[in-house]
């Protein structure tokens, strides 16, 4: 048996693209002599199609869909298509359906629905009862749907599970699995998922393929890996993460041989998913560029090098607005990034007589002093508004440049640095900002770049908003290495306050502190921009944390 596994990039919604975008992968999949084309999770209408789900003639257009693609693809081909169906009784489910010639020849209903971290499929499906088999070209294939296969273990939580969705299929007479995800990238999940599908194929004694979904929608990004796992308990790599090949790799039942899976670090993994979900979001929105406000500082700087591997540096425009108490190495800085990148010529804005008009304009209103925390939101605000004012006239997006360590603890403005379409470094930890900028140094080629793009002396630098005098961040924060240990412990891994000291070896009194914080600026993160999503928790949907509490 010869199974097409393409690199597959949904658009949430575009139904009839897709159907389309799947009747050119079965003729070419026919045309090679395959059998079987497996396409990702819900790829018919793409995912995560959230509340689309509830309206009215969704579901039934996607139903539709289905029907036109059996009877147009070629004959003999076996195509499991990911969408949303209609039970007789109008309850709604996550399926893979099997079609050939003209016909549905199964159905595998997803039997195991997740509800944890940005998962809510309860809200929109019922879960599956029975296992489905599907013969063809000689073989038995057992059809799995995403958490029917990793049932919690890659994103390490309890799923508390009450069936075995895989044991089912063995039992109903498969003798090769097919898996069909839409899994969003985690740092570090990747090498879990090989490993599952290692050992279900080891314990079943058959092959296991699991097939990702590519590309970003929203807030979540995939990798559009394909992997599969074999009798003899190991996991061969079929498509590397973040792949980009066009057409469809085929796999080959009767001849597979293990090979080493790519090793990739977390900074690679890092990069990779916010260079792809910037991507996706910037042309699937259709805006002609983005802007970014750059200050010379790292932040700034790894979110322009994201966005220039992204779409290209002629889409990037790098905006340098300085403050009176700016550096002349902060503009030099900011130069020197825009010369290594390629972007387009840097326009400086300068705010000091912004600055002084609000000033002006509050006069006995607001005793305003130098430096204080109005006077300093007066600044990142007037640099906000700049870039929105610029992106209203030119169509081109901004890009926020937070890091999650400043959201978690309010180290930003509401409608100053926090203004954009994409908080890009949204769940990237200061110290993991670092970490990145050091890895796109050393691998530059491998993103595109002809130099390594980020400047050593913005690297080296101390960070500041330079929004007062002499000002540094860490005169207001811990130090990054010790403020990022309570984040991850708090925010990811949802520790207490003596759990967090417990895993931290930090005080009781500073972990506490900075727990407090956090809470406190719910209200901020619930309007932050969409943060592209790289870790076990990230600040957004999921995350549903209480705006108003004690």
């Amino acid at each position: 048996m010869h199974l097409a596994v393409p690199r597959f990039e949904p658009i949430v919604g575009d139904v009839e693209g897709n159907a389309e975008r799947i009747l050119t992968l079965a003729s070419a999949t026919s045309a090679a002599g395959g059998d079987v084309l497996v396409t990702p999770e819900l790829s018919l209408c793409g995912y995560p199609p959230r509340d689309m789900l509830l309206r009215s003639g969704f579901v039934a257009a996607c139903e539709r869909a289905v029907d036109r693609v059996a009877v147009a693809a070629p004959s003999g081909l076996l195509i499991l298509i990911g969408t949303p169906v209609l039970r007789s009784n109008g309850q709604r489910c996550n399926a893979m359906v099997a079609i050939r010639d003209g016909q549905r020849v199964g159905i595998a209903h997803k039997r195991l629905l997740p509800m944890y971290d940005v998962f809510d499929e309860t809200r929109w499906f019922v879960p599956g009862t029975e296992a489905c088999v599907v013969a063809h070209a000689g073989r038995r294939v057992g059809v799995l749907v995403c958490e029917d296969l990793w049932q919690s273990g890659d994103a390490q939580v309890d799923g508390h599970w009450t069936s075995d969705p895989v044991e089912e299929v063995v039992k109903a007479g498969c003798d090769v699995m097919v898996a069909a995800s839409a899994s969003p990238v985690v740092v570090g999940k990747y090498p879990r998922q090989c490993a599952r599908v290692a050992e279900v194929a080891g314990q079943w004694g058959m092959p296991v393929i699991s097939v990702n979904q590519a590309g970003a929608n929203d807030d979540l990004v995939f990798d559009g890996s394909a992997v599969v796992g074999m009798p003899s308990g190991c996991a061969t790599q079929y498509r590397a993460p973040f792949a980009h090949e066009e057409h469809c790799t085929m796999i080959d039942l009767s001849s597979l041989q293990a090979t080493a899976l790519q090793d990739e670090s977390s900074d690679a993994c890092r990069c990779s998913a916010l260079i792809e979900g910037v991507r996706c979001y910037i042309d699937r929105v259709g805006a002609p560029g983005v802007l970014v406000g750059l200050s010379g500082g790292i932040d700034s700087a790894v979110t322009a090098a994201v966005a220039a591997a992204a779409i290209g540096p002629e889409r990037v425009q790098g905006v340098s607005m300085p403050s009176r108490y700016s550096e002349t190495r902060s503009a030099d800085d900011a130069d020197a990034l825009v010369q290594a990148i390629g972007m387009r010529t840097l326009v400086q804005i300068p705010i000091a007589e912004m600055h002084a008009c609000v000033r002006h304009a509050l006069g006995e209103v607001v005793d305003m002093q130098d430096g204080d925390i109005a006077d300093q939101n007066v600044q990142a605000r007037a640099r906000g508004l700049l870039l929105m004012a610029m992106s209203n006239a030119t169509g081109q997006l901004v890009l926020a440049t937070g890091n999650k360590s400043e959201l978690a603890v309010g180290y930003a403005t509401l409608y100053g640095d926090m203004c954009g379409a994409v908080a890009v470094l949204g769940d990237v930890l200061k110290t993991q900002v670092y970490s990145m900028a050091h890895w796109m140094n050393s691998h530059y080629a491998d993103i595109g770049f002809v130099a390594p793009p980020i400047p050593k002396s913005t690297i080296d630098r101390p960070p500041t908003a330079e929004l007062a005098p002499d000002q540094c961040d860490q005169d207001s924060l811990p130090p990054y290495a010790e403020l990022d240990a309570i984040i991850e412990a708090v925010v990811e891994q949802d520790c207490g306050i003596e759990e967090a000291v417990k895993r931290t070896g930090l005080s009781a009194e500073l972990v506490s502190r900075w727990m407090a914080a956090l809470d406190r600026h719910e209200f901020k993160r619930a309007q932050a921009a969409v943060i592209l999503k790289t870790s076990r928790r990230a600040f957004g949907k999921g995350r549903r944390w209480p705006i108003v509490g004690r």
